[in-house]
């Protein structure tokens, strides 16, 4: 079975597709209230894309998720590829929550907030027993 929805909802265009997986109103209500989370973090996102998938099977037992999220910034993509064993919920939510924190170093860099090490001038040295400057 194969499901593609596309809407827009606060400002990113959407679309999801659920491939080989029963259709859920629930999942696809968790997926669009995590992509929600994620505009509501940073609207600036052009485009968001889910694909629910169970994989061709091979030797597991049990069923096997795939979830993938590409995000669509200013200047490239953010792609999440997550794979979790009997839970699609927990596929799910491991795959936002990485998605998420690459959005917020995306939105650091962008903002200029990115961690830089501190640089001494090359004539300061310093006490190695106590850590200050001579």
């Amino acid at each position: 079975m194969r499901l593609e929805f596309e809407e827009k909802f606060m400002h990113i265009p959407m679309q999801i597709t659920i491939r080989d997986i029963e259709h859920s109103e629930a999942l696809e209500s968790r997926i669009r209230d995590k992509a929600k989370k994620l505009d509501e973090f940073f609207d600036h996102i052009m485009s968001c894309r889910v694909v629910v998938e169970v994989p061709h099977k091979h030797q597991h037992q049990g069923k096997q998720f795939n979830v993938r999220i590409d995000l669509g910034v200013a200047g490239g993509e953010i792609v999440v590829n997550r794979d979790h064993a009997e839970d699609v919920y927990v596929a799910l939510r491991d795959a936002f929550d990485a998605a998420k924190r690459q959005l917020e170093d995306y939105v650091r860099k962008i903002r200029g907030n990115v961690k830089k090490h501190e640089t001494k001038p090359a004539n300061e040295s310093e006490d190695t027993a106590t850590g200050q400057s001579v």
